[in-house]
């Protein structure tokens, strides 16, 4: 193949993808595409430094597209490995890559190429030298002497399990994670992540210390661990070395610490909420990348983790939730039997429900107003695949930015209720205890605020009449105001937490009902 000018060779190139393309084989260049419009020549080579040398750069930008020559075909090869599973992103925008149908780059006597030339031997120096020159507030360069680009990690508050995966999504958004090691050690989850540069490592730390991965809960604590690289012997949930995909298992790795699974129900609590939902997906338009470093504000507030509909993956806005994320359609409800007190009821176990909408001509569907982004996707992620009346409830985030009530005399058979200043709320003080008792459905049920004259044999009775089997009860020994009672499902317990939290049981005092990580 002739390499005149790369420029014709490209249009080779861009003609490919009109059509079918077939995938070229491995190359030592690499064609970059969709590439936002200001992005610098330094953060193209910023995708290859981790695998290897980048050795040269071409950047067409009126066509938003650039070509990057590594060392090696092994680098080329390692890249299109970690990116294939991971899609990067540049200003957080998806780019996309594959292998280019050229062997190498000539670009001797390009114009323009001056700059691409100057940001790879900037990037090559530092390498050589062992330093990494991270841009300072001010443009200012710093230089990071000998720094790890091995962070250690302990989540404190650990009211949800955080898996590996959790972990990578979250610090993928400040640079290339190699390998993460999670291990339990004092009680405390703690993990090794490697990144692929000292500065990946210094810009997260900075940015994600003293965060709250969900709101109230699971706080990072995050230190330069002393150790420079990680060897990571198995790729399963404990460890993975994301440039090495032929890695074994190790032997009958359990899927979920039996542990853990058992605390905290199914495994799978964080996972994507969009498993039997796909037909939504596009109607949702997330952002996908939470930050982009150079948008780092001061404070994040809780890392919300949302899930992109489309990718499974989760992204990390910033200060403001965006608007609209705090609205759910909730679908496959029993249209005999849905009110929109039990749904204010049920979704209020996970943030404050503001309003609440049947669909008028579809009764199976709703749509479910919390106060924030952060409380829907707690509750999405809890309740979505839990059966209520017997069906199997479907929850994904609306396109609406809010729940519209009837106008004046336009009653819809009271299928539309305002929660916004209702007494129930469970999460209207800030730092509120009830942040830190929120768990996923489960058959066993905490409840509280039990005065002295009401009998465990009341309670049970109580249960039984709304239908449920009681299969074990017990006062707390320190405080009888609170129990614990077992019924026969989680489905169960769902029912009977809607039927009969805040239940007035006399002499003042209302039934408060959660649900509980305790067994009996």
């Amino acid at each position: 193949m002739s390499h005149s000018t790369p420029a014709t060779a490209n249009g080779n190139d861009s003609k490919k993808f009109k059509g079918d393309r077939s995938p070229c084989s491995p190359s030592r260049v690499i064609h970059i595409r969709k590439i936002p419009n200001d992005v610098t020549e330094a953060e193209i080579i910023s995708l290859g430094v981790p695998f290897g040398k980048v050795t040269n750069l071409l950047m067409l930008k009126s066509k938003s597209q650039a070509f990057l020559e590594m060392a090696s075909e092994e680098a080329a090869i390692t890249m299109m490995n970690y990116y294939t599973p991971v899609t990067p992103h540049l200003r957080s925008q998806p780019v996309y890559i594959q292998y280019s149908n050229h062997r190498e780059l000539k670009t001797d006597n390009l114009p323009n190429q001056s700059r691409a030339q100057a940001a790879l031997q900037a990037v090559n120096t530092v390498q050589s030298g062992g330093l990494t020159l991270t841009g300072g507030p001010g443009g200012e360069n710093m230089l990071l002497q000998g720094q790890s680009p091995v962070l250690r990690i302990i989540v404190e508050n650990l009211f949800y399990p955080v898996t590996l995966e959790v972990l990578h999504q979250i610090f993928s958004k400040f640079g290339t994670v190699l390998k993460i090691i999670t291990f339990t050690k004092n009680n405390q989850f703690q993990a090794l992540l490697q990144y692929a540069d000292p500065m990946n490592a210094h810009h997260a730390k900075m940015a994600l210390d003293g965060q709250n991965i969900y709101n109230a809960c699971c706080t990072l604590r995050i230190e330069f661990s002393k150790l420079t690289s990680l060897n990571v012997k198995y790729n399963n949930d404990k460890s993975r070395d994301f440039t090495r995909l032929d890695l074994p298992t190790g032997d009958g790795q359990p899927s979920l610490d039996a542990t853990m699974a058992a605390a905290f129900g199914a495994p799978g609590i964080i996972s994507s909420p969009y498993a039997g939902a796909a037909g939504f997906a596009p109607a949702i338009g997330f952002p996908q990348a939470g930050l982009s470093v150079s948008s780092v504000p001061g404070a994040l507030g809780p890392l919300a983790l949302t899930t992109s509909a489309l990718t499974g993956r989760m992204a990390i806005p910033g200060l403001t939730a965006i608007p609209g994320h705090s609205v759910l359609l909730v679908s496959n409800l029993n249209p005999e039997v849905i009110l929109p007190h039990a749904l204010f009821i049920l979704f209020g176990v996970y943030g404050d429900v503001h309003r609440v909408k049947i669909l008028f001509n579809k009764k199976e569907n709703a749509l479910v107003q919390m106060a924030d982004a952060t409380q829907a996707q707690l509750a999405m992620s809890h309740l979505n695949g839990q059966r209520l009346h017997g069906r199997v409830l479907r929850i994904t985030l609306s396109k609406h930015q809010s729940v519209q009530l009837p106008r004046e005399g336009h009653e819809d058979q009271g299928l539309t209720k305002d929660y916004t200043n209702s007494p129930l709320h469970r999460f209207k003080k800030p730092g509120s205890k009830n942040f830190q008792n929120i768990f996923p459905p489960s058959a066993t049920l905490h409840l509280s605020n039990i005065p002295p004259s009401v009998s465990d044999d009341d309670l049970k009775r109580l249960f039984a009449s709304t239908g449920c089997s009681v299969k074990a009860f017990k006062f707390f020994q320190k405080d009888r105001k609170m129990a614990l009672i077992q019924l026969g499902s989680v489905e169960e317990a769902i029912t009977a937490l809607i039927d009969l939290h805040n239940h007035d049981l006399g002499d003042n005092h209302h039934l408060r009902v959660s649900f509980s990580k305790s067994m009996i």
